[in-house]
């Protein structure tokens, strides 16, 4: 007889399993839930993300439901790190994934497979601004570093302000 809770030792390394929750494999689909929590980014992100990137298309099922491939889990990884590590704006990430995926395209004219691990988040090649209908500005790593900290003082300013808000509202 099988036995009912999944063997730790078969699962992939890496983040581990959520308690009460069977790993899913890499080729599975995830919900918009799951993605979030993978990404550390709200659902409504998500949701907003989609708007502003074609490439971005989960399928969806009855009542609205996403359900994101594996490629797409990977696009929105890129996107995260795109505008949260590396600074860039909504449309100069934007601009950057659809420069990359004309270069795909174009390798995939030539025979080359177009994968999203040819998409892989790497340095963008610079460009004198001239050529640039408006040029995209990174922030330097400093910089990135400082706000992260912030962003994360922040969360932690808010977590304690609802609590404070819970304390009060207690009779």
């Amino acid at each position: 007889m099988a036995p009912l809770a999944p063997d730790l030792a078969d699962q992939p390394a890496g983040d581990p399993p959520s308690p009460g929750r069977p790993q899913k494999s890499s080729a599975a689909f995830r919900t918009i839930s799951e993605v979030a929590e993978e990404l550390d980014v709200a659902q409504h992100v998500l949701r907003f993300w989609e708007s502003k990137f074609p490439q971005v298309r989960p399928l969806k099922r009855g009542g609205g439901r996403r359900y994101y491939r594996p490629e797409d889990v990977e696009l929105l990884r890129q996107i995260r790190s795109l505008l949260y590590d590396e600074g860039y704006t909504i449309k100069g990430a934007q601009k950057l994934l659809r420069a990359r995926r004309g270069r795909t395209g174009a390798a995939a004219e030539e025979g080359a497979p177009a994968t999203v691990a040819a998409m892989a988040p790497s340095q963008p090649t610079p460009r004198p601004a001239a050529t640039m209908a408006s040029p995209v500005r990174v922030l330097p790593a400093d910089t990135r570093r400082k706000l992260k900290a912030l962003r994360e003082e922040l969360g932690e300013l808010k977590a304690l302000l609802a609590r404070v808000r819970t304390e009060l509202a207690r009779p």
